[in-house]
């Protein structure tokens, strides 16, 4: 069928990107660099002229799919985007189904989804890239800019102390294999029965012992040089009640963040419930290094696009 045909023609590039664990150590150093270079560079690019970009969104989104078309359009390709009930995906046709017709108009995928294994029934079907844009088990993209900006920050990743305080979610989870694969120390700090994936963490510590997890919020800011908080709410678990008893300790907040190193900054992925898991306080002052990690998503996006739309 032409399908076959299809697939038996497809060159292989660099296939899909579902977590962390598809790059090597030097390919994330080496999207970090390429997303400085685009940054400092005023030059406008051509290199993705003709190719076009599948977006389908089916959790709410602002940064992922506003930097993702705007890094296409910038590199000049066109996006197309589907949003949750938009798309057939939305009446039961399966990821694989989607993707076997997308592979016929496109040249990658980008999908923000729920589970982990839709991203993965669709990058077995596609033969184009797949991009996970977020799951509720990964947050691949945003800790590539993450590590972007503390690079920026504070100098080469694998000299850092990184203290995760919260809930141990899909940001932790991409959090600790970035520690696996770059030897950096990581502080996981988080409430009791909370934590992450245990398989996940036995499998990061026997490739990094400096992955550490704890339940003491002021151990976990101790010596770190970057401090990170999520949500403590993932997005499909707002119905959750009141959090503040469990959570409460672990709020980045001034007093918490004096019990740090001085010079530490702070990272939230976005969006935050202020006065929640940080405060005002921390979130607009001088530690805080939020706005420009969200707006670090834009030029890790074009260093993604890049190394998976193009052969070369």
């Amino acid at each position: 069928c032409w399908l076959e045909d299809l697939k038996e023609g497809f060159e292989i590039m660099n296939k899909d990107l579902l977590s962390l664990w598809d790059l090597t150590a030097d390919e994330i150093l080496g999207l970090i660099q390429q997303a400085q270079a685009l940054k400092q560079s005023k030059k406008s690019s051509e290199a993705l002229h003709g190719k076009s970009l599948a977006l389908i969104f089916e959790k709410a989104s602002t940064r992922t799919k506003v930097s993702f078309s705007v890094a296409a359009t910038q590199l000049g390709a066109h996006t197309v985007s589907l949003e949750e009930g938009s798309s057939q995906l939305g009446r039961g046709e399966t990821y694989a189904d989607t993707a076997q017709v997308l592979s016929g108009y496109v040249d990658g995928i980008v999908l923000r989804t729920f589970a982990q294994k839709n991203a993965e029934e669709m990058a077995a079907a596609a033969t184009i890239p797949v991009i996970n844009g977020l799951s509720d088990e990964y947050h691949p993209c945003q800790v590539l800019a993450d590590l972007l900006t503390v690079t920026e920050e504070k100098g080469p990743v694998a000299e850092q102390t990184v203290s995760w305080i919260g809930d141990g979610n899909n940001m932790t989870h991409s959090w600790m294999i970035a520690a696996a694969q770059l030897g950096f120390s990581l502080k996981i700090a988080t409430p009791e029965g909370r934590g992450p994936n245990a398989e996940l963490l036995q499998k990061v510590q026997a490739m990094n012992p400096k992955i550490e997890l704890g339940h003491d919020p002021v151990w976990g800011v101790t010596d770190a040089t970057v401090i990170n908080t999520d949500t403590w709410r993932s997005m499909g678990q707002e119905t959750e009640g009141d959090l503040l008893p469990l959570f409460g300790p672990f709020q980045i907040n001034a007093g918490l963040l004096q019990k740090g190193k001085s010079d530490a900054i702070v990272l939230h992925c976005l969006p935050a419930h202020r006065n929640e898991e940080i405060t005002d306080e921390v979130m607009d002052g001088p530690a805080s290094r939020v706005w420009k990690q969200a707006a670090n998503r834009l030029p890790i996006q074009k260093a993604i696009l890049l190394k998976y739309l193009v052969k070369d």
